[in-house]
């Protein structure tokens, strides 16, 4: 696995910040905390599939059924003369020098994937690819070059420059399905390796005799690989996809989210997962396809690796316009929510916080649809006392309520006792956190009403006020100042936040245009 993700480079972070999902104070802030919690999401997505596969020696695949024999075997054969009989005249010999290089390739230890690559064998197992005639030698050849191309990228690239793609993309047409699915699964490899290469095999024209694989007449494990190699199309988004190849990969996936099979309906909605992860105009693609019907009762699913993917894909959905957000909504998907709230993963548990925290973000329908669905108590409850990522999550939530929510809706977090728990996050290390909890608080107390006094007693009983005032000595500006203001406005003895000179509270006019008198005393 490649840790592309672990560092973001400004442009492409400019452009999720101008295009996240929130509005109102702070909304800047927010929106590019938001992101970073969306790249540590997509981070976690590459530890989920597997963008690479290596075909592994199995008892079936070889000709001798005890392990020894085929260590012994392996080693009776040097490289050097397994190149040298690769070149031979002889079928036989050759065909048996290329299934030990596959051998070797395949096992299940540290394959010497770079010391065949310097034997200059590759050119050899290419130029086998084309021998029509002799399916099993092709059949060997694709699964070496499949399992070089498992390796890292300049392993895959070694692959790429022996010309082996133009081949491979041949072989999908032979009439023998197993040498078919040996070029897919190399196919798949080289395409997983990320966008450059993705794209260079979507050129050559891999989409169409691909997608004819999918039909009823296909083994199950013929078609697991092709439905792999699809998620493989559909990843990485720097840059996504061309829109031609998703407007050619959409009809598939809608028929194959109703597979039976677990694998494949897995791979299908992190497919979908990873388009809608490409912006405004990949999440209207998926949703004109009519698949986010058959989506959203997937939270429910049985497996977990299902429900994970399929929260992960709604999500992605939800964090488009507040019209994409309704489509999700408009499937009922809230009814699912309780059950993803008190998920015995935790993994799930904080992604159906993080997908909420997208709906609370929304306009006042969707925020008043969190609350109908009964949802505040259990985000308030993973605010309390969850790990402390949901729990992260669940302040995003209640912090985008107070922004996008009206007076009432704010009264009513309040009311199921958001304070305490709120407030208890001022301690965390996380900055981050820190400031979305005190822009949530100043939210909490401008929209506060007839009950802001109630409000700020309820802030000092849980020792909130103690944690605001001890932040205004904390290193970072921004929290700093939030936490200044708060004090500053609501707590600094005036409850209204601030006197109004005409109202003479102690009897007295102050009249601001006065000038000191000559002595420089006021006199009362």
């Amino acid at each position: 696995m490649n840790g592309e993700l672990s560092v973001v480079d400004a442009k492409s972070e400019s452009h999720r910040f101008k295009s996240w999902k929130h509005k109102g104070q702070n909304a800047e802030t927010m929106r590019r905390a938001r992101n970073e919690m969306s790249v540590e999401l997509r981070k976690q997505k590459r530890g989920d599939q597997v963008n690479k596969r290596r075909n592994l020696v199995t008892e079936d695949s070889l000709d001798e059924s005890d392990s020894e024999s085929k260590t012994v075997q392996l080693n009776n054969f040097s490289l050097s003369e397994i190149v040298e009989n690769a070149r031979s005249g002889d079928d036989q010999v050759q065909l048996n020098a290329v299934q030990q290089a596959r051998k070797l390739l395949s096992s299940d230890r540290n394959p010497p994937i770079d010391d065949l690559i310097r034997s200059g064998i590759l050119p050899i197992l290419v130029a086998c690819l084309r021998r029509s005639e002799y399916a099993s030698l092709q059949f060997e050849a694709a699964w070496a070059l499949t399992n070089i191309a498992s390796g890292t990228s300049q392993q895959t690239q070694a692959v790429v420059d022996a010309e082996a793609v133009p081949l491979f993309l041949q072989l999908l047409q032979s009439e023998h399905q197993n040498v078919c699915e040996q070029a897919v699964w190399a196919l798949g490899n080289i395409i997983g390796d990320g966008p450059a290469l993705r794209d260079y095999v979507i050129g050559l024209g891999v989409v169409q005799p691909l997608l004819l694989f999918i039909n009823p007449d296909i083994p199950i494990s013929f078609l697991r690989n092709v439905t792999w190699v699809v998620v493989n199309l559909c990843r990485n988004k720097d840059p996504p996809p061309p829109i031609e190849t998703i407007q050619a990969l959409l009809p598939a996936l809608c028929e194959l989210i109703h597979h039976p099979d677990t694998n494949i309906l897995v791979d299908t909605v992190w497919a979908l997962s990873y388009l809608t992860d490409g912006g405004n105009e990949l999440i209207q693609m998926v949703i004109d396809s009519g698949v986010v019907p058959y989506l959203v009762p997937l939270l429910t699913h049985t497996e977990v690796k299902v429900q994970t993917a399929a929260v992960r894909a709604v999500g992605n959905i939800v964090t488009g316009t507040d019209e994409q957000t309704q489509e999700v909504l408009n499937c009922g998907v809230l009814k699912h929510f309780p059950a993803l709230l008190s998920h015995h993963k935790e993994k799930i548990n904080k992604e159906a916080v993080w997908f909420l925290s997208n709906i609370t973000a929304g306009n006042q329908q969707q925020v008043q649809a969190v609350i109908d669905a009964q949802l505040i108590p259990q985000i308030i409850m993973h605010l309390h006392k969850s790990d402390f990522q949901t729990q992260k999550e669940a302040a995003w939530a209640i912090s985008n309520l107070t922004i996008s929510g009206n007076p009432d809706q704010v009264v009513y977090v309040i009311r199921q006792g958001v304070i305490p728990p709120f407030c208890n996050l001022l301690t965390a290390k996380d900055n981050q956190v820190v400031q979305v909890v005190l822009d949530g608080i100043t939210n909490i107390l401008k929209m506060a009403g007839d009950t802001n006094e109630t409000v700020v007693t309820m802030i000092e009983e849980c020792g909130g006020l103690d944690k605001i005032e001890s932040l205004q000595n904390h290193d970072n500006e921004e929290i700093y100042k939030l936490a200044y203001e708060i004090i500053e406005h609501y707590f600094s003895g005036d409850p209204d936040g601030e006197l109004a000179p005409d109202e003479q509270p102690m009897g007295f006019n102050f009249d601001p245009s006065a000038s000191l008198p000559s002595d420089g005393q006021f006199k009362f």
